[in-house]
């Protein structure tokens, strides 16, 4: 797996991420409508483009269509672990561990998985775990990174799952456990992310999570950026950077 890209947008062009998918191609249609793309536009998203919602493959090709620069989420990565183990289970030796036949046994990675067609995999196989993009001074990932610790130093399992820091300042992947890990962040680049789904955008100074729950019934929200502006530190000027779709309908309970 890749573990970086940078990406800069052509001049005259908005800076676009759009958070976590999760299969809902009805959705990701209408907020490009909303966002009338144009010419010299780029498109980011943070991650789990796929996997609980009814398109999966739907949304890949849309991503391909308009040119969107993705970075893995951990459903892409389970995805795409699933994949290795299904591919070599008949001649697996030694038998393969109790997580991985666990894995295997997901009836919703294995529907994913159908739906997917040779492009879209080659596609999710290129995902980098983080991408930059210089000049709006901005880092976009999946889950988080933990504070004080180089980009380069970040292992890939906080990138994919992590949502907070303990007390004793330890990563945690637990919903609810601990403080965000966004509150800690201190820059100096921006932070864009997903993965922790929560009803609004988590606003700090230096980092913003805007998986706002569209599988779940919630909203598909995107940050726009004007042509080489930095994120604002001011909640309020960055709030009016958002723009979001509601969901058709929930497509999964939350867990």
């Amino acid at each position: 797996m890749t573990r970086a890209a940078s990406g800069s947008s052509a001049k005259g062009g908005r800076t676009i991420v759009v958070g976590d998918v999760h299969g809902c191609a009805d959705e990701l249609e209408a907020l490009l409508d909303k966002l009338a793309l144009k010419r010299g536009d780029r498109l980011f998203l943070v991650g789990d483009l796929v996997v609980r919602g009814p398109s999966p493959n739907r949304v890949l090709q849309l991503v391909r269509e308009v040119g969107g620069v993705a970075v893995c989420g951990n459903h892409e990565w389970r995805l795409l672990k699933w994949r290795e183990l299904d591919s070599r289970r008949p001649k697996a030796k030694p038998a393969l561990s109790e997580v991985d036949e666990r894995l295997l046994a997901s009836k919703m990675l294995r529907s994913t998985a159908a739906d997917i067609d040779d492009e879209g995999w080659e596609q999710l196989e290129r995902l980098p775990l983080w991408v930059e993009v210089p000049e709006h001074e901005l880092l976009i990932v999946h889950a988080g990174l933990v504070p004080g610790v180089r980009l380069k130093k970040q292992t890939e399992r906080n990138l994919l799952y992590m949502r907070g820091i303990t007390s004793d300042g330890k990563p945690t992947e637990k919903r609810g456990a601990g403080v965000l890990w966004g509150k800690k962040y201190e820059g100096p680049m921006h932070v864009v992310f997903g993965h922790n789904a929560r009803a609004t955008p988590q606003l700090h100074p230096f980092a913003t999570g805007i998986d706002t729950g569209c599988v779940y019934g919630g909203r598909l929200t995107a940050l726009v950026l004007p042509e080489a502006r930095k994120v604002p530190r001011s909640v309020e000027a960055r709030r009016k950077l958002l723009v979001s779709v509601k969901a058709r309908r929930p497509y999964q309970a939350i867990k």
